[in-house]
């Protein structure tokens, strides 16, 4: 067993697998001699060499579409976006040409890519720096979305990922990079978090609280502080956004009869309002309150850091909503 930072999981989760399958490549800005903005590429030119880590244009377009391409004739590329919310430069990339490829080929082409990069809040990054966009490609077929919380579940998610053969979005919550520690296996365990299955990170009987991503932290803090007040939040970390791992999310519900959701992005259309409609359709007659969502405000992140603990979700926030739903 390792203990690592967040960061350090996913950089060995890709060193590892670029070991293991010389297919896989890597190809971002500054990846190469610059090791990546926040040093999740550092060594990996000194390794693979620079048909393998590509330092690439400043062009998000680029950058997926040589990831896209190189796919289609065999390859696994992991695409970096410097700060994740520049994929929007390459978003055509992504939804129109990625995540319709297999069904376009009638099933014969897939196109095993993963765009990776930081997002979120919290550290100051103002707008461009700080967005959470996971909504975009949620409502996209054909792309998965990721978003784990915990060194393990990056490191054994980001395998997965790489392998899989279908696009996926991996976001990377750079508050957590180096803040969150944790124990990973060896590399010799071949470790894999399977896409689409949640897991439970704290039992609890009368609020079901559903999350990803730096939320997951807010929300244990919030249930610890709960605790003391008789109220026991079930925690539920997604990892996977897509595939929604409903089957978890369900067998909560119809115990705790009350649903909390917890994400960083913009409220209004969320991934929250997805899996409000869907615990609606499948599990009304279980609910014993309204469904509730805590998240950003509808605004753009601020630099000033008052104006960003006021746009962004705060584990008082979830606190207040928590106390509300156990009141009904």
């Amino acid at each position: 067993m390792r203990e690592v930072t967040f960061l350090e999981a996913i950089r060995l989760a890709m060193w590892e697998e670029m070991e293991r399958d010389p297919n896989v490549f890597m190809i971002g800005e500054d990846i190469g001699r610059m090791g990546g903005a926040f040093g999740a590429t550092t060594g990996f030119l000194e390794r693979f060499g620079p048909d393998r880590v590509i330092d690439s244009p400043i062009s998000e377009t680029a950058i997926i579409a040589v990831a896209v391409g190189a796919a289609a004739a065999g390859k696994r590329g992991i695409a970096e976006m410097q700060f994740i919310d520049f994929i929007s430069y390459g978003f055509d990339q992504v939804v129109n040409v990625a995540g319709t490829w297999l069904y376009r080929s009638g099933g014969k082409t897939p196109i095993p890519i993963v765009v990776r990069g930081p997002s979120g809040g919290y550290v100051g990054g103002s707008l461009y720096h700080s967005q959470q966009f996971e909504a975009w490609f949620f409502h996209t077929p054909g792309v998965k979305v990721v978003q784990p919380a915990f060194p393990d579940d990056a490191y054994g998610l980001m395998k997965a990922a790489i392998r899989d053969n279908n696009p996926v979005v991996f976001y990377e919550h750079k508050y957590l990079y180096r803040r969150i520690r944790g124990v990973i296996p060896d590399a010799s365990e071949d470790y894999i978090v399977r896409l689409g299955e949640a897991r439970i990170r704290r039992y609890g009987s009368d609020i079901t609280v559903v999350t990803y991503g730096a939320m997951v932290h807010f929300a244990l803090e919030a249930a610890q502080r709960l605790e003391k007040e008789g109220i026991s939040l079930e925690v539920i970390d997604l990892r996977t956004i897509k595939p929604l791992d409903m089957e978890t999310i369900l067998e909560s519900v119809r115990k705790t009869s009350k649903v909390l959701i917890v994400y960083e992005a913009p409220k209004t259309g969320g991934v929250g309002a997805e899996i409000s409609a869907r615990i609606t359709e499948q599990a009304f007659e279980w609910l014993d309150a309204p469904i509730m969502r805590v998240a950003a405000k509808d605004a753009f992140v601020p630099f000033a850091e008052p104006l960003e603990k006021f746009v962004l979700p705060s584990v008082d926030d979830i606190v207040f909503a928590a106390r509300e739903l156990a009141a009904y």
